[in-house]
């Protein structure tokens, strides 16, 4: 296989590992299942849609690196390091605020079109 395409094969192998493994990245699938057919249903326009298919790929790229990141923490040291645990910690948060702001974008996307 071409050295191109086989990284797209190492690429999808992590987003079907990611799916497969971790509840939250799970969660965020189901999400983007959710957001799309109230899209759909609501009628969006394309820069309204430009700025959720933003959302949808900052949101489950951040997640697979939270998770990239606790997995390499994880190879590193079994032990219960706070530097583990602070890496760790800021790497959630870091979701945790996307996925917050996300969340804003999104009422002040679809609010206006429920009322």
């Amino acid at each position: 296989m071409h050295p191109f395409l086989k990284s797209f094969h190492y690429a999808l192998k992590g987003i079907r590992h990611g799916l497969l493994t971790e509840r939250n990245f799970r969660f965020h699938a189901f999400a983007i299942v959710v957001v799309s057919i109230s899209g759909i249903l609501t009628g969006l326009n394309a820069v309204e849609w430009s700025i959720i298919f933003i959302l949808f790929g900052g949101m489950t790229a951040l997640e697979l690196i939270n998770t990239a990141i606790e997995k390499t923490i994880d190879l590193v040291t079994k032990e219960m390091h706070p530097l583990a645990g602070q890496a760790k910690d800021l790497a959630a948060g870091a979701v945790l605020m996307f996925a917050f702001f996300a969340a804003i974008i999104g009422m002040i996307i679809f609010i206006p079109k429920w009322f």
